[in-house]
């Protein structure tokens, strides 16, 4: 079950499974998706409060957690 969907403008959109603390995000330029692995849920929390979400993503977690990229066929929704 998921915990909640972020879209965001001019960064990536993401989409949070808290019951297997990963994150997946969708770059919106290159319509590559991500999965970060042993996302805390409150990273999660912090990361769709920010105001400057593109900011909050490469400070706090696009090098901070293993990832993988998933096939491109995938998409948000």
């Amino acid at each position: 079950m998921a915990a909640g969907c972020a879209r965001l403008r001019s960064s990536p959109d993401a989409y949070y499974d808290p019951d297997r603390r990963t994150l997946s995000v969708w770059f919106v330029a290159s319509r590559k998706r991500y999965e970060f692995e042993g996302v805390p849920p409150e990273t999660f929390a912090a990361f769709r409060a920010a105001f400057a979400k593109g900011r909050y993503f490469h400070d706090h977690i696009r090098n901070n957690f293993r990832y993988r990229l998933v096939a491109s066929d995938s998409d948000p929704g």
